[in-house]
């Protein structure tokens, strides 16, 4: 596929973050070619390097930051949250999949590909954050560890303000009894983000729906989903699963970032 062609870089923006720079970034723009096409910010993928880095900073001049400040955690699908002081070398970050900062200039950073982006700013206090929920991650409560970073910055729950990015859908994500099984034994209310698949034994799960309660069950003052599908949305943005149904070697990731302005 040709796909997206290079061009400035659109981003998403949600009214919940306010004047707090940020954007969640689609496919659209960027040098990447073929299955990456657009605006791959996966250094992890199998993209050339120097593309994405490209890519990189075309998405940091769109945020009004240096290409440099902005950073990247190598993500595992669990709870760990970076607390950033300063920049590093792209693709040198730790293991975590939330990262928090009082620092101006410094633009966090998540990739994801259906995963579940969230921005969140407690613009009073000067404190930001940004976290990558998988079903493994949001389910260990990666939201939950952010807000507590965040807090240990000088934030308060009740001024934070927290928007959900383009992910996979409910109607795009089937999912095994087993995984609704693994939800429901951590709150039988759970139940209310599964819906019956077409297929006997499978469900539909609301990934979004499910890490919105948990922003909203931790005390956020507002949170918002922007209610995107990156599985049905092929020109827009890059899906994992997408990638696995047509067979094709490798994916890319859209970013998702946030920066305090200085």
């Amino acid at each position: 596929m040709n796909g997206p062609q290079a061009g400035e870089p659109l981003a998403l923006q949600s009214h919940m973050i306010g004047d707090v720079p940020h954007g969640f970034f689609t496919r659209l723009g960027g040098v990447s070619q073929g299955i990456y096409a657009g605006l791959n910010c996966g250094l992890g993928s199998g993209d050339a390097r120097d593309l994405v880095l490209e890519n990189r900073a075309r998405s940091a001049a769109a945020l009004g930051v240096a290409a440099g400040n902005l950073v990247n955690v190598h993500q595992v699908h669990g709870r760990a949250v970076a607390s950033v002081t300063a920049p590093w070398v792209p693709g040198a970050g730790p293991q975590a999949d939330g990262l928090v900062t009082d620092r101006p200039g410094i633009a966090l950073g998540i990739l994801t590909a259906d995963c579940v982006p969230v921005l969140l700013a407690d613009a009073e206090a000067g404190v930001i954050g940004a976290a990558h929920a998988g079903w493994k991650g949001a389910l260990a409560g990666v939201t939950d560890a952010t807000l507590e970073a965040m807090v240990a910055l000088g934030a308060r729950p009740e001024r934070i303000m927290a928007a959900i990015g383009p992910c996979i859908a409910r109607d795009s994500y089937e999912v095994g009894a087993e995984l609704r099984a693994t939800f429901l034994a951590a709150d039988a209310a759970n139940k209310a983000h599964f819906s019956p698949g077409a297929r006997p034994g499978h469900w539909q799960f609301d990934l979004a729906a499910y890490v919105l309660d948990r922003l909203w069950t931790a005390g956020v003052a507002g949170a918002h989903a922007l209610g995107q599908d990156t599985y049905g949305e092929a020109e827009l943005f890059f899906s994992f699963r997408r990638t696995t149904h047509l067979g094709e070697a490798d994916y890319g990731r859209q970013l998702s970032a946030i920066v305090l302005p200085g």
